[in-house]
């Protein structure tokens, strides 16, 4: 516990002893391996076997070159763990001797001093198993015997027949392991095995069991808080055995400080409130502090010597989804309120950051969230493909704010539904919404991702079937969405839960109910100038491929004349193949930009490609946020953050955390303020008797975003320029920003652009710049936009007289015209630098400041759209 209550004396009726040291491991002979010996080397654990063999150097790196085939022969083998550990006197006359396993990947058999203990066969699950009729004073041995996942889930899948999947082999669905390990469209196929996470031996005589608590906020604008909580203690005892026998409950605020406390019986609930000014709410990020607070809970025998103890962190929060019906368009709000705020989710989803989970520490977990609060991010979606994360996750998201959308693991599949199968998800639906319910960041549970999706793709889903009885029919797994899951979620938290990511209204792509996943724009090859047009109530998913930074690319492969854009080490690292990865790319590129092939310019248009269609999105969706009645979009969670290992993905930012430039330009349109610019070609013919008379003219709409609670007084100076003439038009508008809201500013006429009169008659190549200025003394820029002549590829950029100056780590950046897509960069030897902004837009008259850490003095690169490099 973070801080003990000196009246109290702590027994030593209980102990907890890491099993962390002594570990070594072996392959066993099997069917496919019948000639191994054992071969027992020292290991860490936790840990899984592709790690010990590559730090033995039994195996290369899976992540390099073409490695990823050679160590397949891994997950189809069967291997072995042991150690050896001690145990007291003490702890020997402890009723209860239990070993504790927090994750196990995934078949495995546990014996203690060769008496067989447990069988497992759920990744997800943390195992307790009594070692009672095995364990002795001094020496003890413990084995674990992992089983191929490969062939593991093979033989279910004989037994049980074939169910269709997206991504990786048929059989994962019939195992309950990370479904990603079996390779998905942006990640290899490496089948771990092994003691995934810690292992303990715990001696007691009782211990809390149960533990329930459940936090809220109530009445005016939510000015009181409760709290209710109830536990019971195993084993269960006689009353008389815990006759006097009490639970000291302990609320205890940031610094440690006592708030209040109570002592109470066994099964009495506690149920605390407070009233205003008594406590401390929990925002997201943007909106007020993230107050946190801990509940020590002891067990006191009948003289007060504390014989049991937990401790959990709570934090005052209310949330809810809003289903309601919308002013002026068709369906219902799919929108976050969280402590009575209506909120506009921009974030990102998450996959695991490894594909070896073992390796990502808890330091690794941290700078991630610390990217997303860096990049303006309130959201993030742990993704059904992978696993319930780590502590480490939801503790920093607790702590910066992030929301956290949380999916089941199920992904992309027809998943069988059987006794077996369900008693084992049921289990592992327990342990994740009694282990995450405490999170105040955690505001969602969904079933599944894309399953109903699949399901309607393959013609196997009925609707009208209101029944509840599925595990019979063409689509079983609804019998876990739907009555399984649910009703775990409901027993055992308030959080809401929502049957699948995409789901709502009458087919999953039906953009007015519920949350969609948007991917006519890459898989559907719309442009990108239609996301618009592309809107959901909320989009969950959405997506553009980028390469990696070039300092990750140089990872790939240590043969460094095979890193070009086309070469088989470079294809082997973008898994979306079945996709036509090769094909979209250049799709995209080909239609916007003059690019070249070189790969410094590959990773640079790609980027930069990416930057702008997911700037876009973002820019064009978030407008749809109208006001109370009319969120029309709600959300935008971009497909992804991260990668699991160094490749080409649709990642934001890559392995090695190094922001992609969509890092930067999704930030800066997930500022409290932003500016918005669309424009288009309206063409009107004389009358309808004619095909060749007409008039077309460019007309553009004007619009700000303020996600702040107040509304907000401030100037929009609009400049026009001419990349050929100079400046066209210049003028400044007052406006009034509404809260929590899109204020529409101003529409007409491109400002400066001619009327013509023939599609043979090139408009005049005009930037138009929107910022907006403060009220204060410098009029300070809140925020800025520039909207450019589409596609770039028309264009004939003059030399825009670029000037870069560095004092110390600031980057001041001034030019004569304007340039597009300005990145800056520093000779890859020595520290990287961190940079504040990338992806800029700098126009004539409006410096702009960069910050970059780390740069030490040494000089500013940069690249830009027309720079001469294509």
């Amino acid at each position: 516990m973070s801080s003990r209550n000196s009246a109290k004396v702590r027994s030593r009726l209980f102990s907890d002893s890491l099993l962390d040291n002594g570990w070594s491991f072996t392959q066993l002979a099997s069917t496919r391996f019948p000639d191994v010996r054992p071969d027992w080397e020292a290991c860490k654990v936790p840990t899984s076997v592709h790690i010990e063999l590559k730090r033995l150097g039994r195996i290369p790196d899976p992540f390099k070159g073409l490695h990823e085939a050679d160590v397949q022969w891994v997950g189809e083998a069967d291997w072995q763990f042991k150690t050896i550990f001690t145990v007291t006197e003490e702890q020997i006359r402890q009723p209860e001797k239990d070993l504790v396993f927090n994750g196990l990947d995934t078949y495995c058999e546990i014996s203690l001093n060769e008496v067989h203990l447990a069988t497992t066969d759920n990744m997800f699950i943390p195992h307790r198993v009594s070692a009672d009729r095995a364990i002795k004073q001094g020496r003890n041995e413990l084995v674990l015997t992992f089983r191929s996942p490969w062939n593991e889930a093979k033989k279910e899948e004989t037994t049980h027949g074939k169910w269709k999947a997206f991504n990786g082999d048929n059989s994962r669905l019939f195992s309950r392991k990370a479904q990603y390990h079996w390779g998905w469209d942006w990640g290899p196929v490496l089948m771990t095995t092994g003691p995934w996470r810690s292992i303990h031996l715990e001696t007691y005589t009782y211990r809390l069991n149960n533990i329930r608590i459940d936090t809220d906020l109530f009445g005016p604008d939510f000015t009181s808080a409760s709290v209710k909580a109830a536990l019971d203690i195993f084993p269960q005892a006689q009353p008389s055995a815990t006759e006097g026998y009490r639970v000291h409950w302990v609320l205890r605020s940031t610094g440690a400080m006592i708030v209040r406390e109570a002592l109470l019986q066994i099964d009495e609930t506690l149920q605390w409130q407070f009233n205003e000014n008594e406590f401390e709410i929990w925002w997201p990020i943007g909106y007020g502090k993230q107050a946190l607070y801990t509940l020590e809970i002891a067990l006191l025998d009948e003289s007060g010597i504390e014989v049991g103890w937990s401790s959990s962190r709570i934090a005052f929060r209310h949330a809810k989804v809003i289903e309601r019906t919308l002013k002026n368009e068709p369906g219902t709000t799919f929108l976050f309120q969280v402590n009575g705020v209506r909120m506009f989710c921009g974030g990102s989803n998450w996959i695991p950051a490894d594909s070896f989970l073992t390796e990502i520490t808890p330091e690794r977990y941290h700078k991630w969230v610390q990217l997303l609060a860096k990049g303006n991010q309130n959201m993030l979606r742990v993704w059904g493909g992978g696993v319930y994360e780590d502590e480490a996750l939801y503790n920093a998201c607790d702590e910066l704010g992030i929301l956290v959308w949380q999916d089941f693991m199920f992904a992309c599949g027809i998943y069988p539904s059987f006794d077996k199968m369900n008693a084992s998800i049921k289990a592992e639906a327990e342990a994740v919404v009694t282990r995450l319910k405490a999170h105040p960041s955690v505001v969602i549970f969904a079933g599944n991702n894309e399953d109903y999706q699949v399901a309607e793709a393959l013609g196997v889903v009925d609707y009208n079937d209101k029944s509840g009885d599925y595990m019979n029919s063409k689509f079983p797994a609804r019998h876990i969405y739907e009555i399984i899951l649910p009703e775990v979620v409901e027993r055992l938290s308030n959080i809401h839960y929502h049957r699948s990511s995409p789901y709502g209204g009458k087919e999953t792509k039906d953009p007015t109910v519920g949350d969609i996943h948007q991917w006519d724009i890459w898989h559907g090859a719309e442009p990108w100038s239609n996301w618009d047009k592309l809107k959901g109530r909320f989009v969950s998913e959405f997506g553009m491929q980028g390469f990696p930074d070039l300092r990750t690319v140089y990872e790939w492969d240590d043969d460094k004349s095979q890193l070009f854009p086309q070469s088989r080490i470079t294809v082997n690292h973008n898994k979306a193949v079945g996709g036509g990865f090769e094909r979209r790319i250049e799709l995209y590129l080909i239609e916007n930009f003059r690019h070249a092939f070189d790969m410094p310019s590959y990773v640079y248009y790609t980027q930069i490609m990416q930057a702008e269609c997911l700037g876009a999105a973002y820019r064009l969706w978030r407008r749809e946020w109208r006001g109370e009645g009319k969120e029309y979009v709600a959300g935008a969670l971009v497909w992804q953050i991260n990668d699991c290992w160094p490749c080409v993905s649709w990642a934001i930012v890559d392995y090695y955390l190094r922001p992609k430039l969509a890092f930067f330009t999704i930030a800066r349109e997930l500022r409290p303020f932003t500016l918005g610019i669309t424009r288009r070609d309206v063409k009107r013919f004389d009358d309808d008797t004619t095909a060749a008379f007409y008039t077309i003219r460019q007309e553009m709409e004007l619009w700000a975003c303020n996600s702040t609670l107040h509304e907000k007084e401030a100037f929009v100076e609009l400049l026009s320029f001419d990349l050929n003439e100079g400046v066209v038009d210049r003028r400044t508008l007052t406006v009034i920003l509404t809260a929590n809201s899109t204020t529409e500013i101003w529409k007409g006429s491109v400002p400066g652009q001619l009327e013509i009169t023939s599609m043979g008659q090139v408009p005049k190549p005009i930037v138009v710049q929107a910022r907006l200025l403060d009220t204060d003394t410098n009029q300070s820029v809140l925020a800025r936009y520039s909207n450019w002549p589409e596609p770039w590829k028309y264009l004939t950029f003059p030399d825009p007289g670029l000037r870069v100056a560095t004092d110390n780590e600031r980057v001041l950046l001034t030019s004569e015209k304007p340039v597009k897509g300005l990145v800056l960069d520093v000779d890859h030897e020595g520290e990287e630098v961190e940079w504040s902004d990338q992806a800029i837009d700098l126009m004539p008259g409006d410096e702009q400041v960069v910050i970059a850490k780390g740069l030490k003095g040494r000089k500013v690169q940069v690249r830009y759209i027309g720079d001469g490099s294509a």
